[in-house]
């Protein structure tokens, strides 16, 4: 990866490991070299090439025979909410947004927990460490925040977000199990955009889009929504009905 200047930053091959989307396949990420000191000046240019940062890796799967993982996001000036994420916004119009440091405390802590034991019962995430949290959701150098949103002064969600000058990146949300019926995933991705519009920030970068996987498709439900050919981004095509 080259920038600017004439630093270049080195890729990794990463070995084959399960896939975490589906089991009865091998995955390979490429991973930029996670110690290079150059790699918080490039990870906004790395967003629009596709990667993804989980923790202090920066990677984009690149698996033998399978594209499936696509790279998606949302130009935030040309988004409109459909009727479904109307009613959302309706719905959590009491909710209070607050921007907070990326570190953790005993109340998000707390809430991290509790969606992990009912939204991921058994899947190996559930029950996690402190230090699972430290290492999953933000690292030394990344640009991230946390976005509160409150209800009634208690945390009811919190969007962990990735700031650079180009858009936002939508790193995982978490919310309070007892208020599933507010769909605070969906809110946490509008109130994502809105900022990335307000503060002219261009994208809000979702990560991974796999057709046909059931936990991905809410990625299609955002319009306009962008994908990356491999070389250039381009519009998903609308799907009828």
């Amino acid at each position: 990866m080259g920038g600017n200047s004439q630093h270049s930053i080195r890729l990794f091959q990463s070995l084959e490991h399960a896939c975490g989307y589906w089991p009865e396949r091998l995955a390979r990420d490429l991973i930029i070299d996670p110690t290079d000191p150059q790699l918080p000046a490039v990870y906004g240019q790395a967003l629009a090439m596709g990667f993804r940062r989980s923790g202090g890796h920066v990677y984009r799967p690149y698996c033998a025979g399978c594209r499936a993982c696509i790279s998606v996001r949302i130009p935030a000036d040309r988004f409109v909410p459909n009727r479904s994420q109307k009613r959302c916004l309706a719905r959590n119009a009491d909710l209070e947004m607050r921007i907070a440091p990326a570190r953790r405390t005993d109340e998000n802590f707390a809430l991290y927990r509790r969606y992990l034991d009912t939204r991921h019962a058994g899947g190996g995430m559930d029950d996690p460490e402190p230090e699972n949290f430290d290492a999953f959701l933000a690292c030394r150098w990344s640009p991230t925040e946390f976005m509160e949103f409150r209800l009634g002064g208690e945390l009811a969600a919190l969007a962990v977000t990735d700031v650079v000058p180009q858009g936002l990146s939508a790193v995982y949300t978490f919310f309070e199990p007892a208020l599933a019926e507010r769909s605070l995933g969906t809110y946490a991705i509008l109130q994502q955009v809105e900022r990335a519009r307000r503060e002219q920030r261009g994208y809000v970068y979702l990560g991974f889009w796999l057709a046909g996987h059931p936990k991905m498709e809410y990625k299609r439900r955002y319009r306009p929504l962008e994908y990356l050919d491999g070389a250039q981004w381009r519009p998903v095509p609308e799907v009828q009905a």
